[in-house]
């Protein structure tokens, strides 16, 4: 589908010239087709064979209902312009004009109607010179009559090759979309309206409305229910949930894929400095703002409500009073606080070249979770980042990070001799890191990784005091295996719990119990000899094949069953399992 916004001044015949095009009227309501003036948005569409479906958005052409025409236009790729023939160039015609040129539209077709009324040679000269003088320079500029239809072919060949040659939106895309219309069916509830410019809608969705999330229980385009629609298109949500909040200007979007901001940083094209409350029109929305300039076309807008934006966004600023519009880029919807004397001049540096892109975003954070550009908009590119998992890292954080881990193990060592080696669990916490992965990205030779530990070169080994006690256990073990040494010879030895569990970690000593203590191989050497006695085996028999007593058998025992190794049977004995 193809969606086409009207505009120009009031009386010139947009509504007629639609009509002319589509076979039906677009006005809806009865004072508008009384008064013969189009006050509400009004929708009609038609097929063209080369093209396919095209919709159009007849938007309102008088002065007063400025708000509901940048509405209607906010979210539509093109635009067909709409001068009168017996009119000379009128306020409304200029100023839609302008507004198109604001929100960045560049595909346009221009129609000087009621060409059989009078001659059209002046009014096409003055539009051509008008449209010369903006982004759609270069736009068709055609003579027709809807009441004869003189034009109507050419006007309509124009229009297909327009829409032909618009870029193709991505189906695949987060879903926003601006509601234009709110109304209730009966039997059905609650159905909003809008111009979906991407991404892909499907009855069961889900989407949010601020905080609330909404399921969509149905979708029609062009008046026919869809098993899906994606952008551009128009299209018609029969929507359940919470549904208090949903008005025209609200946004319907992916869950958890937009920030919702209050203030952004836009770059204005325009005719002078803005006011300090001019009105904010992007989508169908319209805020009101403050407005604080930063320097060199930049400003800074706090809006009166969050809205869903990102990099890349454009939008309309209005002036009420003067009836001025200027063009704004959103350069940045989660710019930083500005705190200090010189702040907006430092910010205005910032923005000089553009939006802050993955670059300037990563140099303004240094870590950036890939959700949090997705929300804002900024795509993934090489910025020279560290990329682990979810998390984007910039190269000037990752080299700090690096330099700091050294001296952070060596802390460590120093306070905690008997561990062999950093977590790094620890270290992402001392590092303020989201992520122990993060930290195993930033260890730099000659640390190491062992155990999910950082160690310094020559690290993980013991103290000397205590290397020399666990020799003399492994020493007295060496004739004994399972005669393990007693808590008194421990403590002769200088062997704490702690010295114990630093041994076990080193894989010098295995504990199977407080205070008790046998080599590393204990466990597979019993299995072998308990495996020449008559299954199934008593504990007694265990003891006296072992060698050892009671004290250390029981332990031994039920580390066997619980790694699975023997099998205790009800009646208290054990067979050695395959």
């Amino acid at each position: 589908m193809h969606v086409v916004a009207t505009a120009g001044h009031v009386d010139h015949g947009k509504s007629t010239l639609v009509e002319a095009l589509t076979g039906t009227h677009p006005d809806r309501l009865e004072e508008e087709r009384r008064r013969g003036l189009t006050i509400e948005l009004g929708y009609c569409w038609t097929e063209w064979a080369d093209v396919g479906e095209v919709a159009f958005v007849d938007v309102p052409g008088h002065e007063r209902f400025l708000t509901t025409m940048l509405a209607g236009v906010g979210p539509v790729p093109a635009a067909l312009l709409v001068v009168a023939a017996d009119d000379p160039w009128m306020p409304q015609a200029a100023e839609h004009l302008a507004a198109l040129d604001a929100l960045g539209v560049r595909h346009a077709v221009v129609a000087v109607t009621r060409s059989d009324l009078a001659d059209p040679s002046a009014a096409l000269a003055r539009a051509s010179a008008e449209v010369a003088r903006t982004g759609l320079a270069g736009a068709p500029v055609l003579p027709v009559s809807a009441r004869t239809g003189r034009g109507l072919d050419d006007l309509r060949s124009a229009l297909a090759a327009m829409v032909a040659a618009l870029p193709a939106p991505d189906p695949a895309s987060d879903v926003r979309l601006w509601v234009d219309r709110r109304f209730a069916v009966r039997g059905s509830g609650t159905v909003v309206t809008g111009t979906l410019p991407a991404g892909t809608v499907r009855p069961g969705d889900s989407l949010a409305v601020g905080e609330e999330v909404l399921r969509v229980r149905g979708v029609q385009a062009l008046g026919r229910d869809r098993a899906e629609v994606s952008g551009v298109a128009r299209v018609a949500l029969n929507v359940s949930g919470r549904t208090d909040a949903l008005e025209r200007g609200s946004a319907l979007v992916t869950p958890d894929a937009w920030h919702h901001t209050r203030v952004v940083d836009v770059r204005l094209t325009g005719p002078s400095e803005p006011p300090t409350a001019p009105m904010l029109h992007v989508g169908a929305a319209d805020v009101t703002t403050h407005c604080r300039p930063l320097g060199d076309s930049l400003v800074r807008l706090t809006l009166d409500r969050p809205l869903p934006l990102r990099v890349g966004d454009r939008a309309v600023l209005r002036d009420p009073g003067r009836r001025l519009l200027w063009g704004a880029d959103v350069l940045d919807p989660d710019p930083p606080r500005l705190r200090r004397r010189g702040a907006a001049v430092r910010r205005a540096r910032q923005l000089a070249t553009g939006s802050p892109g993955l670059a300037g975003e990563l140099e303004r954070r240094g870590l950036v979770h890939a959700d949090r550009l997705r929300r804002l908009g900024i795509a993934r590119e090489d910025a020279g980042q560290l990329e682990v998992g979810p998390w984007l890292v910039s190269p000037a954080l990752a080299q700090a990070l690096a330099d700091r881990v050294p001296s952070l193990v060596e802390e460590h060592a120093r306070a905690h001799p008997l561990d062999p080696g950093v977590p790094l669990a620890v270290l992402a916490t001392r590092l303020r890191l989201p992520s122990p992965e993060l930290v195993r990205a930033v260890v730099r030779a000659p640390l190491r990784i062992a155990e999910g530990r950082v160690v310094a070169p020559g690290g993980g080994g013991l103290p000397e005091a205590v290397q020399r006690g666990v020799d003399a256990v492994r020493r007295d073990l060496a004739s004994a295996a399972f005669a393990a040494p007693t808590a008194d010879r421990l403590r002769e030895l200088g062997l704490d719990e702690r010295a114990l569990g630093a041994a076990e970690r080193a894989g010098l000593l295995r504990r199977l119990g407080s205070g008790i203590v046998l080599l590393p191989d204990a466990p597979d050497r019993a299995v072998d000899l308990l495996g020449t006695l008559d299954q199934p085996f008593t504990t007694s028999a265990a003891r006296e094949r072992l060698g050892t007593t009671r004290r250390v058998v029981l332990p031994l025992l039920e580390h066997l069953d619980r790694a699975g190794r023997t099998r205790r049977l009800p009646d208290d004995r054990r067979e050695v399992v395959g």
